[in-house]
C-alpha cells in the first residue's frame, strides 16, 4: 500500500498528542504503516514529531520532579537531591563513587568508598 508523508505525519503528530508518547520508535505502533515504511518516508528526521516528544518528556519530568520534592519519601527527596545536587555534594551522598584522571594516553581510575581511596 502507498502512504503519503503528509498523511502519516499528521497520524503521528496525532498519536504523539492523544497517548503522550516519548519516543520515536513507539509512535510506528500507532500507524498503518510498519517500521521500514516510517523511516523510509524519513518521518524519524522530522523536528516536529522530535519537538512533540521531548515537550511530553520535559512535562512528565518536571512533573515527577514537583511530587518528588513535596513527598515525604525518603528514596524519592534522595532521588531529587542526586538529580539536583552538585559534584561534590553527589560524592558526600554515595556510598562509592569513581574519579578518572587523565596523564597523557593513561587513564587512571580511582574508586572511592566512604570518602578513602585507599592511600
Amino acid at each position: 500500500m502507498a502512504y503519503k508523508t503528509e498523511d502519516l505525519k499528521k497520524k503521528a503528530i496525532a498519536a504523539i498528542k492523544a497517548h503522550n508518547l516519548f519516543f520515536i520508535e513507539d509512535v510506528v505502533a500507532f500507524l498503518p504503516c510498519n517500521h521500514a515504511t516510517f523511516y523510509n518516508h524519513k518521518l524519524d528526521k522530522i523536528n516536529e514529531l522530535k519537538e512533540l516528544l521531548e515537550n511530553n518528556r520535559i512535562t512528565v519530568k518536571l512533573k515527577l520532579r514537583k511530587k518528588w520534592e513535596s513527598s515525604d519519601n525518603a528514596t524519592l527527596q534522595m532521588a531529587l537531591m542526586k538529580l539536583i545536587c552538585t559534584d561534590d555534594e553527589r560524592k558526600r551522598l554515595s556510598m562509592e563513587y569513581k574519579e578518572e584522571e587523565h596523564k597523557g594516553n593513561i587513564t587512571i581510575i580511582r574508586k572511592i568508598i566512604n570518602g578513602s581511596n585507599g592511600d
